[in-house]
């Protein structure tokens, strides 16, 4: 970029980056930022965020929610968080964001994304793609909820981790 060293030039063209796409470039661009005060910006940790999630790297996406205080805006991150790592498959995480928006929050569609992540996290499990011994988690994790649908999913989980003699 012209101004290497200009932040304010650095957060503009990363976020006109990942606006288009260009996640990777996106995300070295927002890493050259230095100011502090634009790093604890709402706009840099969303659009960094969702970098990390459009790069494969949705841990670092989740420690980003983490270091923030509660407030609206660590809830938005949140949300943003369980959605595009869900539409990018990376259902572990969307899971942990999706519980914690339910614990937060009653509406159904946080109990509807955590399912459908935990599901998708069976799915990669059986398809080699994800540790067996995720499945704990995922049972912790749906263990959280009050819905009443969770108990059959709970014991499909269970019934399988018992014919594959995986202990939970």
């Amino acid at each position: 970029s012209y101004f290497y060293n200009d932040d304010l030039f650095n957060f503009n063209y990363a976020q006109a980056k990942a606006a288009v796409g260009n996640f990777k470039e996106a995300e070295e661009v927002f890493q050259l930022i230095q100011s502090e005060k634009l790093k604890n910006d709402y706009i840099y940790l969303s659009w960094l965020a969702r970098c990390y999630i459009m790069n494969k790297k949705p841990r670092l996406a989740w420690e980003l929610y983490l270091k923030m205080e509660t407030s609206g805006e660590s809830f938005s991150l949140l949300q943003l968080l369980a959605n595009d790592c869900y539409k990018m498959g990376q259902f572990y995480y969307a899971a942990k964001a999706f519980d914690v928006l339910e614990r937060l929050d009653p509406n159904p569609e946080y109990w509807e994304g955590k399912r459908g992540a935990c599901v998708g996290i069976f799915q990669m499990i059986l398809a080699g793609r994800e540790p067996k011994d995720t499945m704990r988690e995922v049972l912790h994790l749906l263990r959280n909820t009050g819905n009443p649908q969770v108990e059959y999913i709970i014991r499909t989980l269970k019934k399988w981790a018992k014919d594959n003699r995986l202990a939970v």
